[in-house]
């Protein structure tokens, strides 16, 4: 735990960097980035200011992509580089600071919808061994009539109506997921998956529960969130990049109980530290507003944090805070934090804590809107029960009472009397606030101003070097 907080920076020098998405062919990019495609949204929608936002390892592209694409429309192209939180949503607070009239997103996505900006998604066609991928296939469901469903990293979507092509004749009752973005179009009809910006129909008397899944793509946080929300399906995966299909042999039960346990140790916390982790995803807004009335009528104190991409150095600051509760897309809200000073929890793991009608039914839900008011999943509070009616629950981590009852909302008005306090001799008048209070008795309370206490000097020359190897500090030691 403590080489989180320091360490001699020799484990930066040695990092060697690799990148999740491998880099576009340099010698057909104008397929890899469809600029054909995004030439013509550009046209058809009169845009003359257009954000361009690629990851990381697609950022050396980016010139020539913008080159081309303003030779082709004659519209002014801004490239977004590094985001405020993850690539895979788009950053529409950064296009909005150069004035930008849409968004091109490249690379992986998280298809979550957005509000203010008409959005273009260009995945880049990744190259597939459509043959390899059929051959996986078919060594991981020898028998014909299987039921399985297909799903995808958007990198391979462009694929995926070939390899339907070959498997369809010999597996009559395998379904191929479809991508979809934006607002659905009307409601879904029984049988109808719409998650994660995948959309199936399921057609079997049992429902989902009687697929497999099949995952076309690398491991990582996608496949994650897949097997945790369809936790009753067995899932198999066919890595592109190695040419391997397998059986996933994640523990989708102890990950589970990983996560459960998470939600106690939300029951005991008494402060709570909402993360901002996405401007971007439409209803962020709303659910930020619904944690903080959920965490009032809980008897928790809230306070909303804005850091950024969140780290364990970050988060180390706030040591007040019990628990944090991570607002963010679906694909990152499942955030690891076994190297944090404390937990991270999801917003429907806040809930299970916090809300006494809202029971585990084995169903895990990692996108905060199926929370909201009007959402598939949300369940309205129960009215407040007085104290000394209410039951008594017991701590399964500490063993200690707590109270489990909802209490009644807060007043819109503030006390008259408990609010301001006299601040000093002339009587000026201070607001309480339990956050600074905390903040006083700290040791160290981050960088002071100190105006008109530093005396005024000359620019001087600083040191060289990187801060573990000055360039003087040899001459300093002898």
């Amino acid at each position: 735990m403590a080489a989180v907080f320091s360490s001699d920076g020799e484990a930066a020098l040695r990092r060697e960097l690799c990148t999740a998405v491998a880099a576009a062919p340099r010698s057909d990019l104008d397929g890899f980035y469809e600029m054909g495609r995004a030439a013509a949204f550009v046209r058809d929608g009169g845009f003359r200011k257009v954000a361009l936002q690629f990851p990381d390892e697609l950022l050396a592209d980016a010139v020539q992509v913008a080159g081309g694409l303003e030779a082709a429309t004659g519209a002014e192209m801004f490239v977004l580089g590094d985001t405020t939180y993850g690539s895979c949503c788009v950053d529409e607070v950064a296009a909005e600071h150069v004035g930008a009239e849409a968004v091109l997103h490249y690379g992986p996505a998280c298809l979550s919808p957005c509000r203010k900006l008409p959005v273009l998604h260009i995945f880049g066609q990744q190259p597939l061994d459509v043959g390899r991928c059929a051959e996986a296939f078919r060594e991981l469901y020898p028998q014909q009539q299987s039921c399985v469903v297909v799903l995808s990293d958007v990198v391979y979507a462009h694929a995926m109506g070939e390899l339907e092509q070959q498997l369809r004749p010999e597996y009559p009752n395998v379904i191929f997921s479809r991508l979809v973005w934006g607002d659905p179009p009307g409601p879904a009809v029984p049988g109808e998956e719409r998650k994660f910006g995948r959309q199936f129909l399921v057609e079997a008397a049992g429902g989902l529960q009687d697929y497999a899944m099949f995952y076309v793509g690398a491991e990582g946080l996608a496949l994650n969130s897949f097997m945790l929300t369809w936790n009753r399906c067995p899932f198999s995966s066919f890595n592109p990049s190695t040419g391997c299909g397998r059986r996933e042999t994640l523990n989708v039960n102890r990950a589970l109980m990983r996560r459960l346990y998470l939600v106690e140790r939300a029951r005991d916390a008494s402060v709570v530290g909402i993360l901002v982790g996405t401007l971007g995803v439409a209803g962020y807004l709303s659910v930020l507003q619904h944690l903080r009335e959920l965490l009032a009528r809980a008897g928790k104190r809230s306070y909303t944090l804005a850091v950024g991409k969140p780290n364990p150095a970050k988060l180390a600051n706030f040591p007040e805070v019990d628990i944090f509760v991570l607002v963010a897309c679906a694909q990152n809200s499942l955030l690891d934090s076994s190297d944090f000073y404390r937990p991270v929890v999801t917003p429907y793991e806040l809930e299970l804590a916090c809300n006494p009608a809202r029971e585990w039914t084995g169903n895990y839900l990692t996108d905060f809107r199926d929370l909201l008011p009007g959402a598939c999943a949300h369940v309205e509070l129960p009215p407040a029960v007085p104290a000394e009616e209410a039951v008594p629950d017991v701590s399964l981590i500490s063993g200690k009472m707590r109270a489990a009852h909802l209490c009644d909302p807060p007043s819109s008005q503030l006390p008259p009397s408990t609010a301001l306090a006299c601040r000093d001799q002339t009587r000026a008048l201070a607001e309480i606030s339990p956050a600074a209070s905390f903040l006083e008795s700290r040791s160290w309370r981050g960088l002071e101003q100190q105006l008109g206490q530093t005396p005024v000097s000359k620019a001087v020359q600083g040191r060289r070097g990187i801060a573990i190897a000055y360039e003087d500090e040899g001459c300093e030691q002898r």
